[in-house]
């Protein structure tokens, strides 16, 4: 399947910030629209970005309206999620049936939202997993993060540069970049939305689950064949959780549960829950070059 990009964002396009999963406090959305139209477009809110079923921003039906409206709607060019939490994999059945291709947009989000990215990865389409509502109001839209995604909307890919980190493993290679949040991801394997494929480059990140509990699900992908097919792999930032009971944390834990392979392997890259998070375009064809002095992402024409 080729894959599409949806068309880059000009001024006075449409951007939908909606709710595909946990509730947001409505100023957080209040506060990043301006910075959203500062850029020049035209923002608006879903008619159930705000409700509340639980721990949902509503029922499954209010959420998946909001999103059928804004993938079937021409003016809107652009979708950027409130927030994560948990909820999107209720959505992906009703979703999956929707003709997506037919005039692609652009998701924007992460943690939870790897689950509306591996939509769209099954439908060979773009998409950026990217910092969100919260993000992009406390900064007003002027860090690096939010300027990188804005520019990835209008069609401007810059290569993605990090420090070097002592557990990386050298090493260049081309492939399809995919991944997300690691539970998120885990928990679609063997489902039509499973991201881990052969001879991808995968990148992973999670929050507040134990070294024990995320080997588990590498285990899950060393014995299934998943982490062996494997080009190359992005270790992004493992958040809010306790070392194992030998000390052992979460990098020295992922080294050695990958030491079989020969394929690169980049460490401490600024990707997942923590206030420095650059935006990755999903699906997208990258050359992931590992040297002693760096780690680049660089996005192949």
């Amino acid at each position: 399947m080729d894959i599409l990009t949806p068309r880059p964002l000009r001024h006075g396009d449409r951007i939908a910030v909606l709710s595909p999963s946990s509730i947001i406090k409505p100023q957080t959305v209040y506060n990043a629209l301006p910075v959203l139209a500062d850029r020049g477009w035209v923002t608006y809110v879903g008619e159930h970005t705000f409700d509340r079923h639980g721990t949902y921003a509503g029922t499954d039906d209010a959420r998946y309206a909001d999103l059928e409206t804004a993938l079937l709607d021409p003016d809107t060019r652009a979708i950027i999620c409130s927030r994560g939490g948990y909820g999107a994999v209720h959505l992906l059945e009703r979703l999956d049936r929707l003709p997506l291709r037919d005039d692609p947009k652009w998701i924007v989000g992460y943690s939870d939202i790897s689950a509306l990215h591996a939509l769209m990865s099954k439908h060979g389409i773009e998409s950026i997993h990217a910092p969100m509502c919260k993000h992009i109001a406390t900064h007003k839209g002027k860090d690096d993060d939010s300027l990188r995604l804005f520019s990835l909307l209008e069609g401007t890919r810059r290569d993605v540069t990090v420090s070097p980190n002592r557990h990386n493993r050298h090493g260049r290679v081309t492939g399809r970049l995919l991944g997300g949040n690691l539970a998120v991801i885990d928990g679609l394997i063997s489902t039509p939305f499973d991201v881990l494929r052969p001879d991808t480059i995968l990148f992973i990140e999670d929050i507040a689950e134990p070294v024990y509990k995320i080997e588990r699900m590498l285990y899950n992908l060393r014995l299934n064949g998943t982490l062996s097919s494997l080009r190359g792999l992005i270790v992004g930032r493992f958040t809010d959780y306790t070392p194992g009971a030998d000390d052992e944390t979460m990098e020295q834990m992922i080294a050695r549960m990958v030491s079989a392979y020969d394929y690169p392997v980049a460490f401490g890259v600024p990707v997942g829950h923590v206030d420095h998070n650059i935006p990755l375009v999903c699906s997208s064809t990258v050359t992931l070059d590992i040297t002693p002095y760096a780690t680049t992402i660089h996005y192949e024409a």
